[in-house]
């Protein structure tokens, strides 16, 4: 013991012992290195789902943990940090196709949550255990053309089983054997009951193509306290609630604008319109590997406009010569041209689609004779879904009512009768639901003067109608059916009053119109003149 002491005493005179506990006590401790993922992307050439045998590593496919992105070396192999609570998946190239499960869902991802999704009223995912040594990503080589076409529901939004029968019957029937290539659901898959996903994904399924979803604000878990956990339900179905693909000469972007704020003063969570800053940065990072010149679609739930961080994004994109956007959520159908006036800094407008709802004004209105509302949404358009085509640089948008024939495009509103001397004050409106500011409306008595008609934003005479009809309906028969929703001003309405004094008799009142791409419609109508 008294070595020992004569040894500290001659270290301390020495300084040596001072500064070695000083050098020690000063250093700044080591930053935590976050475990990382490794794994091979690969042509599964035996379809069983395994790298082995004569299984094809494929380099250049990029891959991602939804914020960095790295593409796969000469041998096919990557990798990336993860933690607790990531999701790695693969960007699928042109020319290759994912796994897809019995329910068309495309397989492109692994997720990794060793504890678990946290306990919650719709289940999330499983504890996934120990990280694989190897997370291998299997891909199978398809044809595709540059010119192909996809299917983009909005809101399919089922309560029940019920109404999950009624997406059935009202558009999936009438789509199966569809030679689309794929198709999308723009958010609100389910309406706050996420026990209606799986058999909605198996009533879809029925249409044999593969099916992304975008998540929405009904697609959440409303019991969560962080954005993080929010989409727990959604990822153990669908996986990553954003992420890309190509398809074709197109790149894809899928996004999650759904921003869950929880107050915990409160005990309560509510959403708004947001990316986020790691969901921009993953944007960031994808497209600065996409080329200016290929074509970009980016598909979300809450509108563009309606995104409190939309700037951000807008940064991105709005120096590419070609780039579009979708959205639902709103239940009414519409183009709209982002400009300056928004923030908007490209030189071209950006051109947004708020597409139209399946599930119309949630499933209200007066069952047709199938026994399905009609469920017209408030801007006087019928529910629906749309094709969206793509030719290279070029896209194209046709709109298609559900349980209608496919050239239902508009909807006149003119009176029965009209006396001759009244014809000059009567006005005609015309509903084109697919219809924007840069189409336009003609109109002509019989074999009259074609009439430009004024593009204007108002509510829709007939729904206006439809609605005080079935409020009547609904106090003679209360509960008969869901109640319609009160009418919204239409993005897509004309209006022309009739020529001055035509002769009496009975007339066909002609509709035609041209789109932003340059199709045409056409419709009539019958009406005397008296």
């Amino acid at each position: 013991m008294q070595k020992t002491f004569v040894l500290l005493a001659a270290c301390v005179a020495l300084g040596i012992c001072g500064l070695s506990l000083q050098t020690v006590q000063s250093q700044p401790p080591r930053p935590v290195t976050p475990p990382n993922a490794e794994g091979v992307v690969y042509f599964d050439a035996n379809h069983n789902g395994v790298f082995d045998g004569d299984d094809e590593p494929l380099p250049g496919i990029r891959v991602s943990n939804g914020r960095q992105i790295v593409t796969t070396d000469a041998d096919g192999r990557y990798t990336l940090p993860i933690d607790g609570d990531t999701i790695l998946f693969v960007i699928k190239p042109r020319g290759w196709r994912t796994p897809l499960s019995d329910d068309m869902l495309p397989r492109f991802y692994y997720i990794h949550k060793p504890n678990g999704s946290p306990d919650a009223k719709y289940s999330g995912v499983e504890p996934t255990g120990p990280l694989p040594e190897s997370v291998d990503f299997p891909l199978y080589p398809q044809k595709e053309p540059d010119q192909f076409h996809a299917l983009l529901f909005g809101d399919p939004q089922p309560r029940n089983q019920k109404e999950v029968d009624y997406v059935a019957h009202d558009v999936v029937e009438d789509l199966i054997g569809t030679d689309a290539s794929f198709g999308v659901t723009l958010g609100d898959i389910a309406f706050d009951n996420l026990d209606t996903f799986q058999p909605q994904n198996r009533a879809i399924a029925l249409l044999g193509i593969p099916w992304y979803n975008v998540l929405g604000n009904h697609d959440i878990n409303f019991d969560a306290q962080t954005r993080r956990h929010a989409n727990e339900t959604f990822e153990r179905v669908f996986g990553p609630s954003y992420y890309s693909f190509d398809y074709g000469p197109v790149h894809f972007l899928v996004l999650d604008d759904i921003e869950w704020i929880y107050d915990e003063n409160t005990g309560k969570g509510r959403y708004q319109g947001g990316f986020g800053p790691e969901q921009l940065e993953f944007i960031r990072t994808d497209l600065q590997q996409i080329p200016e010149d290929q074509l970009v679609v980016l598909f979300m739930h809450i509108p563009l406009t309606g995104v409190e961080d939309r700037h951000g994004l807008y940064r991105l994109i709005e120096q590419r010569p070609f780039c579009m956007s979708v959205s639902a959520h709103a239940h009414v159908h519409e183009h709209r041209f982002i400009t300056h006036e928004d923030g908007w800094e490209g030189p071209q407008p950006h051109h947004h689609v708020i597409n139209v709802t399946v599930s119309g004004s949630w499933w209200s209105g007066a069952p047709d004779e199938r026994g399905i509302p009609h469920t017209l949404m408030a801007d006087g358009a019928p529910n629906g879904y749309s094709i969206i085509s793509f030719d290279g640089h070029d896209y194209s948008l046709e709109f298609r009512a559900a349980g209608r024939p496919d050239d239902y495009q508009m909807h006149i509103v003119a009176p029965e009768v009209v006396s001759a001397a009244d014809a000059e004050s009567t006005v005609v409106w015309v509903n084109v639901f697919n219809g924007s500011s840069r189409s336009r409306v003609e109109m002509r008595l019989g074999s009259g003067e074609w009439i430009t008609m004024e593009h204007t934003r108002d509510i829709d005479p007939n729904y206006r109608a439809v609605t005080e009809r079935e409020a009547q309906l609904l106090e003679a028969q209360p509960g008969a059916f869901l109640k319609l929703t009160d009418p919204k001003e239409s993005s897509h309405l004309w209006k022309a009053h009739l020529p001055a004094s035509p002769d009496p008799g009975t007339y066909r009142l002609h509709v035609r119109t041209t789109d932003m791409f340059g199709r045409t419609h056409e419709d009539a109508r019958v009406i005397r003149i008296e």
